[in-house]
């Protein structure tokens, strides 16, 4: 089962210093221009996983996964042992590089496993529970103004609205005044659970197996024989032809990238 890094472990590891297939839930959409107007639950409602794929700006790359049978890694995110594919990628090209910011290096980062995190609101418009995937630095970004209101008592009290802009960069603004919200946001924080219960996202992410690893890893243009593998064959089409594989590619900021 692929990792998931909950609780207390979770809030470790994001005020940490050191860099670091699905049920029926979704992340919710949370890109450049995206605006949400929110009530949190609590103060511990995500989780942190490790994320694999690769982001192309002009479309295309790697759609986003998560191993089923995740390697073993340091503290910083390092992969130590129960190495996948991806990891060996990573390896691989990280041996080689001399200095940092060099060709091999910046080919390192695009197979490392990415520390990612799921943070857990629940949206006034809609209604219903959502959950948002982002780096470490705007989950920290977000959680700040969070916690600031938990610390005064009113976290309950206040709503908020969650906004990400074009450039990656993210926020989360008290909205002290309740009658600055429409009615329908008004009667629906009225009646927000009491518990998140962000545990029921846990499968969210797309959980790729060995194989299709090593498909995705041949996708990336990684000559895998270079790691010890032969070139895998193709998926054996269904009667309606292959279905591509879920996930998406990430959204990444200036936090994401390696330098």
């Amino acid at each position: 089962m692929a990792e998931i890094i909950s609780g207390q472990d979770a809030l470790d590891t994001l005020e940490s210093s050191g860099n670091t297939g699905g049920n029926d839930k979704e992340f919710s959409s949370f890109k450049g221009g995206s605006k949400y107007v929110v009530k949190a639950i609590g103060t511990n409602d995500l989780f942190g996983f490790y994320n694999y794929g690769i982001y192309s700006k002009g479309g295309g790359g790697v759609p986003s996964f998560v191993a089923k049978k995740p390697s073993k890694k340091s503290d910083k995110g390092f992969p130590q042992e129960d190495l996948t594919s991806w990891d060996k990628a990573f390896l691989h090209h990280y041996e080689n590089s001399k200095e940092f910011g060099d060709k091999e290096s910046n080919e390192a980062y695009k197979y490392k496993p990415k520390l990612r995190f799921a943070l857990g609101f629940f949206d006034l418009d809609s209604g219903e529970r959502i959950v948002i995937d982002v780096s470490k630095n705007q989950a920290n970004a977000i959680r700040k103004p969070l916690l600031k209101q938990a610390e005064k008592g009113k976290l309950g009290k206040v709503a908020f609205e969650l906004e990400k802009e074009s450039d990656g960069s993210v926020s989360l603004t008290p909205i002290v005044d309740l009658d600055d919200l429409t009615s329908k946001q008004q009667e629906n924080f009225d009646k927000a659970p009491e518990e998140f219960k962000i545990e029921d996202f846990h499968g969210v992410n797309f959980e790729a197996d060995e194989d299709e690893m090593l498909r995705r890893l041949v996708q990336s243009g990684f000559d895998v024989t270079k790691i010890g593998y032969e070139i895998p064959k193709p998926k054996e089409a269904d009667g309606e032809g292959e279905k591509e594989s879920a996930g998406e590619p990430l959204e990444i900021s200036s936090d994401d990238l390696p330098f």
